[in-house]
């Protein structure tokens, strides 16, 4: 099933052991992944795979998520994954502009650090990464509140028998990964515990509601200061905004935000494009990074 084995690497990145997963020669062009919440690096596979094209391509565990080692703190912050990535592409493309592409909440730290560091970025590929809803001042009282609630109380999640046990969970999730893709993952998403079951590779303190509100004009003045053309990418079938409280039109004041921006919807897909649909997602970003 997989046809373009990956290697595993370790390095040093703010004090924390991070994980990155490689594809190809360094010889290649780069293509930085960044994965969503509650995923890892290896979700990628089956999009590298379907890639026609050779590339390099590396793709972080974020703090907290997979291999890559956890904060130690009760909560983790946007700021420090904008430091992660700028640390790692000192370290992976020094001096060089990278392409750049991230899932979800990978797509929304990809898009406020191309408009921090545009130099760093050649071309953004922007999948299903929509920010928030704007949140008022006064939700701040409720959401401080609640942080302390769950500050007090130890975050767990949910274990598993064994590998086929969370391979029917993801599965039953997604009825569009088959269960060959459903078991990679599950073995990439999990370990076994001293005990013999299987518990999530992700930090529990990632459950605890962040107290700090989303401020949509800040987005904006980042996403205005892109200046890599962007490649957006919808899933047809997706929820997300939904979920986010994101109508039509707010979507596309959103888009409105970019300088150069070319916009995708993949049909028969949900929220996550790389597993429901890796072939037609690697050829809309192949095409899109052979543009001039």
């Amino acid at each position: 099933m997989v046809t373009k084995p990956s290697r595993s690497r370790f390095v040093e990145l703010r004090g924390l052991r991070y994980h990155l997963r490689e594809w190809g020669s360094a010889s290649h062009p780069t293509l930085v992944l960044l994965h969503g919440w509650m995923d890892v690096s290896a979700s990628f596979q089956f999009l590298v795979d379907a890639l026609r094209e050779e590339r390099h391509v590396i793709a972080p565990d974020w703090r907290g998520f997979g291999l890559s080692g956890r904060a130690g703190s009760d909560s983790y912050w946007f700021p420090d994954y904008l430091a992660d990535l700028d640390r790692l592409l000192d370290l992976v493309s020094p001096g060089e502009p990278v392409d750049l592409a991230g899932h979800s909440m990978g797509g929304n730290v990809a898009c406020l650090y191309a408009g921090v560091r545009p130099h760093r970025v050649r071309r953004l590929i922007n999948l299903e990464g929509f920010g928030l809803a704007e949140q008022s001042p006064q939700s701040a009282v409720a959401r401080y509140g609640r942080w302390l609630d769950e500050v007090a109380i130890e975050q767990r999640f949910r274990d598993y028998a064994d590998f086929d046990a969370l391979a029917e969970r993801l599965a039953r999730d997604n009825p569009r990964l088959t269960p060959a893709r459903a078991r990679y993952l599950a073995e990439h998403w999990s370990q076994r515990s001293p005990g013999g079951r299987v518990e999530l590779l992700c930090d529990p303190a990632h459950r605890r509601v962040n107290p700090v509100r989303y401020r949509v004009d800040e987005a904006f003045a980042c996403w205005q200061a892109i200046e890599a053309p962007v490649l957006w990418v919808e899933g047809a079938n997706s929820a997300t905004a939904g979920h986010l409280r994101l109508d039509q039109a707010e979507l596309s004041l959103r888009r409105r935000q970019f300088r150069a921006l070319q916009f995708e919807v993949i049909d028969e897909c949900g929220h996550m494009l790389h597993l429901d649909q890796p072939e037609r997602l690697a050829t809309l970003i192949e095409d899109f990074l052979a543009t001039r």
